[in-house]
């Protein structure tokens, strides 16, 4: 098998089982209808949140990291985990998977915006530069109560952990690209953020 044809199926692999909507599957069948017109209408754990059940929001949260590190483990596993084959074809499918997650066909593309997702990817391929960031979120999360102030944070600073934590070069050049594309897909969120109509985390409850 060429190494093309393994960087394709891998890339198809990973899309297609990132583009599971759980955060849609999970709150119909626990009786809340499309989550997609609740809120932001988005399909992320933190719109799920909005529906009240804070577990459900977690278990989004959960299916949504777990996916895409499952796809980026089985592709390297797959191809081969000591091969170099092996790991870039574990990094096409994470990157993949964010991309399904973000644009799945079977929502017409409108998906999520990839931070779980990304952080599942992050922790399975490099799990240092993924707590690094964790704990980038969760400072900010408790500091400044804005969700998507803590995700920005964290996807701005990814590449620069990831450049001295990362066992190579390649590696933060992929953190890099899946950064940008979470920053990208809050622009809605920076627009709020700088008129001071963000919605904040309300952690008491």
């Amino acid at each position: 098998m060429s190494t093309e044809l393994i960087y394709g199926l891998s890339a198809l692999f990973g899309y297609l089982i990132g583009s599971v909507p759980f955060g849609l599957v999970l709150t119909k069948m626990a009786g809340y209808g499309d989550i997609r017109k609740i809120g932001s209408g988005n399909i992320g754990a933190t719109n799920v949140l909005r529906t009240g059940n804070k577990m459900l929001a977690l278990l989004t949260v959960l299916c949504d990291a777990f996916k895409v590190g499952l796809a980026a483990i089985i592709a390297k596993y797959a191809v081969g985990a000591d091969t170099a084959l092996g790991v870039n074809a574990s990094l096409v499918a994470g990157v993949f998977g964010i991309l399904g997650h973000n644009f799945p066909v079977w929502l017409k593309f409108k998906g999520g915006k990839g931070v779980a997702s990304t952080f599942g990817f992050v922790l399975v391929t490099c799990w240092p530069v993924a707590l690094s960031a964790l704990a980038i979120w969760l400072i900010m999360a408790f500091t400044f109560k804005y969700s998507s102030l803590s995700a920005l944070t964290a996807a701005a600073l990814l590449p620069v952990v990831s450049y001295f934590l990362a066992p190579s070069m390649e590696y933060t050049l992929v953190y890099t690209a899946i950064a940008i594309l979470v920053i990208a897909r809050h622009h809605a969120n920076i627009k709020r953020l700088i008129n001071k109509e963000e919605s904040k985390i309300k952690l008491k409850k």
